[in-house]
């Protein structure tokens, strides 16, 4: 049997390095110089180490409001917000954890006007709670939904925000007499799962924030020591990766965990993806044959999977985090939170900042302001070509997310592996902006992306915007476009027939 020995070599020396650096123990000091000696955008991002413990003071308080709003006739929620705000409510929708008397969960994380067309139609105000959440406040995809929700469900709906302490949300949602949960303003969005962020809508659905919040600090306690320390054994493996050149992180979830791969692949993107390193997590990936994959793979596992075995005796660095239960989720975002930090220690970046998210923001304000759109559409085959071993390949996709559009995707993603013996993942715009845009244009220039952007022909117009979902989504896309042509990055636009042909 052939083993990576590189890699077992590299993670000898990560352990070492990051238990000579006191790595564990800095951590739980919140000393930000672990990671850089400037605190900003450090110092003030390490709520979320003990933050379950004011989860669980709070959670009687979150399920009251629950209660109040039942008690009301609410009967289901429709959650607006965009990456770190949505993507753990999104898993909790899912998630086949125990939930009493809960609302209905419905995530709008896309400004694609069919999405939010379909989801206005489908909820009856009288019975609809809206929350806007948004750390910042200024959230342009998630105070457009707030525009839009407060002008057309003007049959009794009700109102709600979750945000920092302070924003203007803060201050438009108490002027106008609404329920606004305040977050922890010391944790960034992508650590923010068990913040407010996630746990109103853990309440809200049914889900005591009380119960996630004990397994987040029983894992948590089993971390506090250089030794049998679940999350350093993972962010040793994880960095090893990197530092080998098995840099695409291949994550397989069980059932009981359906949605952690989504969450994961923000928190590890967005957090690693600067600097020109970075971790890729390729997620609800289904396996392969050890031929499909290049020495650029390691895989994370829940539990022995079909095909596992195969993959070790080729030599493809695998970890097994063992047997997963929809009830130690708490405990799983908390190993993934501090194994992340650990991976920023060690690569020696700051993972709790976002340089290159800005820019993309700021290029698609410029559009929205009158700039210009992109040139001429690109060719997939010509890009395609100038893949080298170790690149990769994303899909864009500022398109409407059916079930039908996303299961294609997958095809074609799963077509494109195969044929191409590389990594494929697919980002759906604008939501991929807030998460995974950030790696694609911070993270090594391994990248080629095909952008694909179809707003379709349902108009909805933000009111008192000057423009439309529409507009707002294709401007969006203009703007990441720009922002990873600045990043001399490979990128062409095409037509979603033409990325459906590749299959």
């Amino acid at each position: 049997m052939h083993h990576d020995t590189e890699n077992e070599r590299t993670r000898v020396a990560v352990r070492a390095e990051l238990v000579e650096r006191h790595a564990v123990a800095r951590t739980w000091a919140a000393d930000h110089t672990l990671w850089q000696d400037d605190p900003s955008e450090c110092a003030n991002r390490l709520g979320w180490l003990d933050e379950p413990g004011r989860v669980a003071a709070t959670a009687p308080a979150l399920l009251a409001d629950r209660t109040r709003f039942r008690t009301e006739g609410r009967t289901h929620v429709v959650w607006c917000g965009m990456g770190g705000s949505s993507l753990f409510p999104e898993l909790l929708a899912a998630s086949p954890l125990a939930r009493t008397d809960g609302l209905a969960l419905t995530v709008m994380d896309t400004s694609h006007p069919a999405a939010v067309a379909r989801v206005a139609a489908a909820h009856d105000p009288a019975t609809t709670l809206y929350v806007f959440a948004s750390k910042s406040g200024t959230t342009l995809e998630t105070r457009s939904h707030l525009d839009f929700f407060t002008a057309t469900a003007t049959g009794g709906g009700a109102f709600a925000v979750v945000t920092d302490p302070g924003s203007d949300l803060e201050a438009l949602a108490a002027d106008r007499g609404w329920t606004v949960w305040t977050a922890n303003p010391e944790i960034g969005g992508r650590f923010a799962a068990l913040s407010h962020f996630g746990m109103v809508a853990a309440a809200l659905v049914g889900i005591d924030p009380a119960s996630l919040a004990g397994s987040a600090t029983d894992l948590a306690d089993r971390c506090r020591a250089d030794h049998d320390n679940p999350a350093l054994d993972l962010a040793v493996f994880l960095a090893a990766g990197a530092r080998t050149g098995r840099d695409k992180l291949t994550l397989v979830t069980p059932p009981a965990l359906h949605g952690l791969g989504a969450w994961v692949e923000q928190l590890v993107a967005e957090s690693t993806g600067k600097r020109g390193v970075g971790l890729l997590p390729v997620v609800d990936e289904p396996l392969a044959g050890p031929d499909d994959y290049g020495p650029d793979r390691m895989f994370v596992t829940y539990g022995d999977v079909v095909g596992l075995a195969a993959l070790r005796a080729a030599g493809h660095p695998v970890f097994d985090l063992g047997p997963a239960a929809a009830a130690a989720l708490g405990g799983e975002l908390m190993r993934w939170e501090l194994a992340t930090a650990w991976v920023g220690a060690a690569l020696g970046i700051n993972p709790f900042d976002q340089p290159d998210v800005e820019a993309a923001k700021r290029a698609a304000g410029t559009v929205l302001a009158g700039g210009s759109p992109p040139d001429a559409p690109g060719d997939a085959g010509a890009l395609l070509a100038t893949l080298q071993p170790g690149d990769h390949v994303v899909l864009q996709a500022f398109v409407d997310p059916t079930v039908d559009t996303l299961a294609a995707l997958e095809r074609v993603r799963v077509a494109l592996r195969t044929r191409l013996r590389c990594a494929v993942t697919v980002g759906l715009g604008p939501r991929y902006l807030h998460s995974t845009g950030q790696l694609h244009k911070g993270g090594p220039n391994t990248g080629v992306f095909l952008q694909v952007v179809e707003p379709g022909s349902i108009t909805v117009a933000v009111p008192g915007r000057g423009f439309g979902f529409g507009e707002l989504l294709v401007a969006q896309a203009d703007g990441d476009h720009a922002a990873l042509l600045a990043a001399q990055r490979r990128v062409a636009r095409v037509s979603l027939a033409d990325v459906l042909a590749l299959a």
